[in-house]
């Protein structure tokens, strides 16, 4: 299974954006883009490079490769509706994704993780594919012996530390250790320092 595994504070430094939780207290000592000369590459940023850098950052954001990003964003052109926002809702429909969005891990990279190593059963089968896509309907239970280990037998505390917020299409209970799916994603729930626009104005060059 092919994923990047480049550092994501370097990753958040690049995109100007904190990528993961960790990236916080770092970016806030150390601005700018990393590399020695870095200083001396920062200029005006043309139309593209803007376009560029959004698309980066929801990429990276969401844990995707080029290419699977690519086919996400020609889904989710050929879709009803507004381009922009079906690729946000395919990216929040990823199971990692909606693991992440529970609270049951406390970054997307920690929910890919949990899902690749088969601690979750959907809809009664184990799974371990984080890509996989989740509908209405949908039930995720950690496997039961899962739920022994050490993790997720605290994991309301984990949940505590998180900073999700109540979300219309997912519902998670940390007593039964489920998360169900009741909808599909709002505009307003995904991450709102992303431009969508800017992504589909790269994609359409």
């Amino acid at each position: 299974m092919a994923r990047d595994t480049s550092p994501i504070v370097k990753q958040s430094r690049r995109e100007g954006y904190a990528l993961h939780p960790k990236a916080h207290k770092v970016m806030a000592r150390k601005s700018g883009i990393p590399g020695q000369h870095a200083g001396g590459r920062q200029g005006k940023a043309s139309l593209y490079l803007t376009q560029l850098r959004e698309k980066q950052k929801v990429r990276r954001t969401y844990g995707l490769l080029e290419k699977q990003f690519a086919r996400l964003m020609n889904e989710a052109t050929h879709r009803e509706g507004l381009a922009g926002e079906n690729l946000l809702q395919l990216l929040e429909l990823r199971l990692d994704n909606a693991i992440y969005r529970a609270g049951f891990a406390v970054s997307r990279r920690a929910a890919r993780q949990l899902v690749g190593h088969g601690h979750f059963m959907l809809n009664g089968r184990r799974v371990d594919i984080p890509s996989i896509r989740l509908k209405p309907g949908d039930q995720i239970v950690i496997r039961p012996k899962s739920a022994k280990s050490g993790y997720f037998s605290q994991i309301e505390e984990v949940v505590k530390n998180t900073t999700q917020q109540p979300l219309s299409w997912l519902k998670s209970d940390t007593k039964k250790l489920t998360v169900s799916v009741t909808g599909l994603p709002l505009r307003s729930e995904a991450e709102q320092d992303i431009n969508e626009q800017l992504i589909v104005e790269y994609y359409s060059r």
